[in-house]
């Protein structure tokens, strides 16, 4: 009887063993895919997206930027949080010396937020508020220095019909009061050539 009962004792001590090893067994599964789950979650999908927008920037009352472009979606669970338009943007920007606004068309356009820099490729065209057209694939805009460039070749074309190609890109102030272009050439109607020294 005695040998029994200490038969049950130790059964029933097997099977606590069993259930206890279960236990760690099941906890550290767990924990295991847990640690994998985390691995694998994606955070560089858009956090907001945007269908049609149309955002104004303003600054005392007045229309500083209109930006338009059917899609725009911010990347901000990352560590460079970034703003993207794959499918383009139109934008005005207004200066206090001109009534017409400069204008921007591009056919993607991308925005990384903490270095304050923007990019757009794709036909990328610029109006000025003073009239000048520039053409390009590609322009980088560092808005912390003020500074567009681009490595592309660049058109530009005036209201008077002078024409500036730019073959190895530019560089030049964001608000396009000066700018250079490398190994340019161009035609010029004769009233806007510097006159010759005697």
């Amino acid at each position: 009887m005695k040998d029994y009962y200490s038969k049950i004792f130790k059964l029933k001590t097997s099977q606590r063993f069993i259930l206890l090893l279960m236990f760690f067994l099941i906890q550290s599964c767990e924990e295991d895919i847990a640690k994998v789950s985390n691995e694998k979650k994606k955070t560089n999908f858009a956090s907001q997206v945007i269908y049609n927008g149309n955002i104004i920037q303003k600054d005392s009352g007045q229309v500083k930027v209109n930006f338009r472009a059917p899609l725009i979606e911010k990347y901000e669970l990352i560590d460079s949080p970034y703003v993207e338009a794959k499918k383009g943007i139109y934008l005005e920007f207004f200066d206090k010396k001109s009534k017409e606004p400069g204008k921007i068309w591009a056919k993607y356009a991308r925005n990384d937020i903490k270095k304050n820099f923007y990019f757009a490729k794709g036909r990328v065209k610029i109006i000025t508020t003073e009239g000048q057209t520039f053409v390009t694939e590609t322009i980088n805009w560092d808005q912390n220095e003020h500074k567009m460039y681009t490595k592309d070749t660049v058109f530009v074309s005036d209201k008077d019909g002078n024409i500036l190609v730019g073959a190895h890109g530019m560089v030049a102030k964001d608000d396009f009061s000066e700018y250079t272009f490398f190994n340019n050439s161009g035609s010029f109607t004769s009233s806007n050539l510097p006159a010759t020294s005697k």
